[in-house]
């Protein structure tokens, strides 16, 4: 279970978040006071989310609460892809995610968020000054391509490693040949059933 100290934090660190970026508040703005429930499905949890004067306001329950515009059920790995505003309606599709009410009031919240744009350097610079600040912004975003370099290889290295390695894993057109192989078999045990079923019963008839 989601504890409320685990909550309160996430809170307090959006709300830092939203303070950095000015046109953010806007946008959270045109939801005003509209609340958003979200049931972590792994987690068995009800969280709250709605603006206000306040700030961004998160709250744990253990059941939905009754007064809300949008509900959204689905486990963690699933709401973490709502980052993606155009992924919404493709994983109600796929069935890994119900939604009931103002769907528009999910697009926005995921829309706000996914636009985040904060100036590090420039938030940097008033503890570090300008220079340093900037070079430190040029390193992470340096490590940060490095980083997403290894893991682009690493997923085309793993499957090659099981598939061609150490065989413990299929290719995806093996898997299709198989599968294939597996409907005609089916077929064909079909036919033959019925064939068989013909002839008891034409037997039968003849006795």
């Amino acid at each position: 279970m989601l504890s409320h100290f685990a909550v309160a934090g996430a809170e307090k660190l959006a709300n830092r978040l939203i303070l950095l970026d000015p046109q953010l508040q806007q946008r959270l703005q045109q939801i005003n006071t509209q609340v958003l429930v979200l049931h972590i499905r792994d987690w068995q949890q009800y969280v709250s989310v709605h603006y206000g004067d306040a700030g961004l306001m998160l709250q744990a329950h253990k059941e939905a609460p009754e007064q809300h515009q949008c509900f959204i059920s689905a486990d963690t790995d699933t709401l973490m892809k709502l980052k993606d505003p155009s992924l919404l309606t493709q994983l109600i599709r796929q069935d890994k995610l119900d939604l009931e009410g103002d769907i528009h009031l999910a697009q926005a919240y995921s829309q706000a968020f996914n636009d985040l744009d904060i100036d590090w350097p420039e938030h940097w610079s008033k503890y570090i000054g300008d220079a340093p600040a900037q070079l430190l912004w040029q390193t992470l975003s340096k490590g940060k391509a490095q980083a997403q370099q290894s893991l682009t290889k690493l997923d085309h290295i793993v499957p090659t490693l099981l598939q061609d390695e150490l065989k413990v894993s299929i290719h995806p057109l093996e898997l299709e040949q198989f599968t294939r192989q597996s409907r005609q078999l089916k077929s064909d045990v079909q036919h033959l059933e019925q064939r068989i079923d013909a002839l008891l019963t034409h037997v039968q008839q003849t006795q």
